[in-house]
């Protein structure tokens, strides 16, 4: 089925008017973007960014009188909005194509350190005596693809996790809890504060054949108050400071502590608040901008 895709760049504040036009006249999906491509990784704490300029995308069902609806949305933003002048609307037909098929294959198996191999669920494993994590990325919430997620699950495999405990604060995917369990940790607990991660964590270790009783997955709240011997939080650095009395507390003597997430410079900002609560923390290791901190607690 061919798909008729509109499209207008506006100033971000028109964009909830323009989405309820188009989600009136029918839409299937709106999207919205930055016209300039300008990431916002993560705000500083009580900032609302907004982009200079957004391209909003409205998605249809082949749609005939394209040419009328266009003129109706115009008309009723004009009543809306008389001193603002109509957006222009461009767009154009998308040829049918395997969507799923064509995400599908971009999804190719990711070698972590020496041991450790994520694998999307439909691939074959490249090697099937190494330790291999079976992942649907379909799943989101982290896939080993992004560089945070990466250096975690590198370091992990540098680990001896043999009969360790370990939490996953803000679990995502359950990628690093599963990852631990696979390499040789006793237990592992997942926490998070979105139901639909920790759906997605139970479904990634029915898929690896992760014992129940191995790995814990609930809300933060509902794990009581035990310490661990590894404790990794791949989230993001505003939570990892608000929250460092709370995550470093969890880290037994002669534990560690990953954190990611972090962007290289809100490195200075992350270590200090750990360092606060008594952790000895390493230099940042780095890949593509983003860091992950080590931190130990001695015995």
């Amino acid at each position: 089925m061919a798909w008729l895709q509109l499209k207008a760049s506006i100033a971000p504040e028109q964009a909830e008017w323009l989405e309820e036009l188009l989600l009136a006249e029918g839409a299937s999906a709106i999207t919205l973007q930055d016209a300039h491509d300008e990431p916002v990784f993560e705000p500083d704490r009580g900032a609302t960014p907004l982009w200079r300029e957004t391209v909003l995308t409205g998605l249809y069902d082949d749609l005939p009188g394209v040419e009328a609806m266009i003129e109706r949305v115009q008309r009723a933003w004009s009543e809306q909005s008389p001193d603002d002048p109509a957006p222009q609307i461009e767009y154009e037909l998308l040829a049918d194509r395997d969507w799923e098929r064509e995400w599908m294959d971009g999804f190719e198996p990711l070698q972590m350190g020496r041991r450790l191999w994520i694998v999307p669920s439909w691939h074959q494993a490249p090697d099937p005596d190494a330790v291999n994590l079976l992942l649907d990325p379909g799943l989101a919430f982290g896939t080993g693809t992004h560089p945070t997620t990466a250096l975690c699950l590198g370091w992990l495999d540098t680990q001896d996790l043999a009969q360790r405990q370990v939490l996953d604060y803000g679990c995502g995917s359950g990628i690093l809890a599963i990852a631990a369990l696979k390499l040789g940790a006793d237990t592992a607990v997942g926490v998070d504060i979105d139901p639909q991660a920790l759906q997605a964590s139970r479904g990634n270790a029915e898929r690896n054949r992760i014992d129940e009783s191995s790995l814990i997955l609930d809300y933060p709240e509902r794990i009581g108050q035990g310490q661990f011997d590894v404790v990794v939080a791949n989230i993001l650095a505003g939570p990892l400071v608000d929250m460092a009395a709370t995550i470093a507390d969890r880290v037994k003597p002669d534990g560690h502590l990953a954190l990611s997430g972090i962007l290289a410079t809100q490195a200075d900002a992350v270590l200090d608040a750990y360092r606060a609560q008594g952790l000895r923390m390493e230099e940042p290791q780095e890949k593509e901008g983003w860091v992950l901190l080590i931190g130990h607690r001695s015995a």
